[in-house]
């Protein structure tokens, strides 16, 4: 799969026909991290911030963009995913957030994992920001992606 599929002949960007795939069951698995203090940290762990539950949060936040993503992302196709979920692994000075996104269609569900978990952080940050505005988010990355016309794939 070495051609760019949003790019037509003519050079022009388009958006990737999809009529003639088959329906399957596709599913991608995305991570972030976001670094922090370790005040900030456990003012996570011990949910203590004013604003409320920052995790609770960023899982609503990560799962209403999955759903969103095709409204952010302007050659995504509109999905209706079966399954988003969100999960966070406490790490060294951070939080690890880890999606999945679940759909039986013709387009795989990569982008919506990847937004989840970008937005995720970015709650995080959102709601930590006052305590603590050096955090970074980083390793915003594919994981795993499985379904579809090309191979299944997992990052080594």
């Amino acid at each position: 799969m070495d051609e760019l599929t949003h790019i037509n002949q003519k050079g022009e960007v388009t958006m990737v026909d999809v009529t003639d795939k088959d329906v399957t069951t596709r599913i991608a698995s995305a991570s972030a991290k976001i670094f922090m203090l370790k005040k900030t940290l456990e003012k996570i762990k011990n949910n203590s911030f004013k604003k409320g539950d920052v995790l609770a949060t960023a899982r609503i936040a990560g799962i209403t963009s999955a759903k969103k993503t095709a409204d952010l992302i302007p050659l995504c196709h509109q999905l209706n995913l079966s399954k988003i979920s969100i999960d966070f692994k406490f790490i060294e000075n951070g939080v690890q957030i880890l999606t999945t996104a679940k759909i039986d269609a013709k387009t795989g569900v990569e982008m919506e994992a990847l937004t989840a978990a970008s937005v995720a952080a970015l709650t995080i940050y959102d709601m930590c920001k006052a305590v603590d505005r050096g955090m970074v988010i980083s390793d915003i990355k594919l994981l795993e992606k499985t379904g579809g016309k090309s191979e299944d794939w997992k990052l080594q």
